[in-house]
């Protein structure tokens, strides 16, 4: 399959950054430095063929020779095709070469044999970002960020800067955003990552940033800074970036709502209100900003006020469970017990595991008598409560909640 404008895009902007760190002697000089990650295995120490060519291979690796040390590592992994640290050591130096192929499937190797290892994950994961296997390289660095992909600073900007950008190619505009702004957070200044805020802020993909003129880049490198500015909680100066923004471009798709959303992390709920007002001026049919009113309102308590909102998300995205959800729970405020029990059957059925939806079923079922499906939502919402705790604590629960504010595809 031929690869889409988008993706084409993503390749060329990636290819010209300087930070990206997309060049794989950087990556591969920083993974070297790197203390080797704890595997679980124990190192060779018996005498024997294997043991031998461990020893030579790390000796060479260390003396820098890189090419006798592939050899040897290939040699001592025929004879130990398990032994996970061979693997890894064999797949940095690989990425050093810039043979990525042959070192995915060595960090692939390292994460079957050790597969709790989040450094060898997130190798595994640029690999496949280099070879162009962006839904693989996304899914395998957020499983190495997961399982920890250990203490290096650098390194770990690597891995978030690779997934922000990976996640703004797929479309998920809000969590990319996210994931960037703990690197404003950490310190990080660099055109690129303002660059890839903005992109994310505004909701635009590559393709659109390409295709765009001068007056696109300065809008998107400013809502970048703004939002920059604002994951390093200065807050009056980032406040001042987007009031600004938002007055120099004021029909710009999405400038607006990224000022809403500014302003709702801000707690100026009604001034975020306005914001998104605003925008649907613009674009009467701008579903996150009628969610977003939505959802301020059923928290305000201003269910009357909410309703046209949720009605909105629900006609323009029938799909989205979190528009029934919040249309269903603002049914019930306003006393329209039996049509909100239909809106929060509805995403229930899209969202079996999701407590909140329980927790709502059960007050409506109550007021509409239905004492047995009220205690069956209840006993339902109190066990998902408990199991989502236990995850959370575990450390494996899920990062967003199912209720997510991100339409389906």
């Amino acid at each position: 399959m031929a690869p889409s404008t988008n993706r084409i895009a993503m390749i060329h902007y990636l290819t010209g950054l300087p930070y990206s760190a997309l060049n794989s002697a950087m990556i591969a000089l920083l993974v070297f430095s790197l203390p080797s990650p704890s595997w679980g295995q124990q190192r060779p120490t018996s005498a024997g063929n294997f043991a031998r060519t461990a020893a030579q291979a790390e000796q060479a690796r260390s003396a820098n020779r890189i090419e006798e040390a592939i050899a040897l590592y290939r040699k001592a992994l025929s004879l130990r095709p398990r032994w996970a640290e061979g693997w890894w050591y064999l797949g940095t130096l690989l990425y050093e070469r810039d043979a990525y192929r042959d070192a995915a499937v060595a960090f692939d190797r390292a994460t079957t044999f050790s597969p709790k290892v989040g450094m060898a994950w997130v190798m595994l994961g640029l690999c496949e970002f280099k070879l162009g296997r962006y839904g693989d390289a996304l899914k395998h660095i957020q499983q190495g960020r997961r399982l920890g992909a250990g203490t290096e600073p650098q390194f770990n900007r690597v891995m978030l800067y690779h997934e922000g950008i990976l996640l703004i190619g797929k479309g998920e505009f809000e969590q990319a955003q996210e994931t960037l702004g703990l690197l404003s957070r950490d310190g990080v200044e660099s055109d690129d990552l303002i660059t890839a805020l903005g992109l994310s802020v505004l909701g635009i993909n590559f393709s659109e940033l390409f295709a765009g003129d001068s007056a696109l880049r300065q809008l998107v490198r400013r809502a970048g800074w703004a939002e920059h500015l604002a994951a390093q909680k200065k807050f009056d100066e980032a406040l001042n970036q987007y009031h600004q923004l938002a007055t120099d471009f004021p029909n710009a798709p999405n400038v607006h709502y990224a000022y809403g959303r500014f302003l709702l992390a801000a707690n100026q709920d009604e001034k975020a209100i306005e914001a998104f007002k605003r925008e649907i001026e613009n674009d009467p049919k701008h579903l996150m900003s009628h969610l977003r009113i939505a959802d301020i309102k059923f928290k305000l308590k201003d269910s009357a006020g909410g309703l046209p909102y949720a009605e909105a998300v629900v006609k323009l995205s029938p799909q989205l469970p979190l528009g029934h959800f919040l249309l269903g729970a603002l049914l019930i405020e306003t006393g329209q017990t039996e049509q909100a029990i239909v809106e929060l059957e509805i995403a229930q059925r899209s969202l079996p595991n999701e407590p909140r939806v329980y927790f709502q079923l059960g007050r409506a079922y109550a007021r509409a008598n239905r004492k047995a499906d009220a205690e069956r939502a209840r006993a339902t919402f109190i066990r998902l409560t408990k199991q989502a705790k236990e995850a959370a604590r575990s450390g494996q629960g899920d990062r967003q909640s199912n209720l997510t504010h991100r339409p389906p595809d």
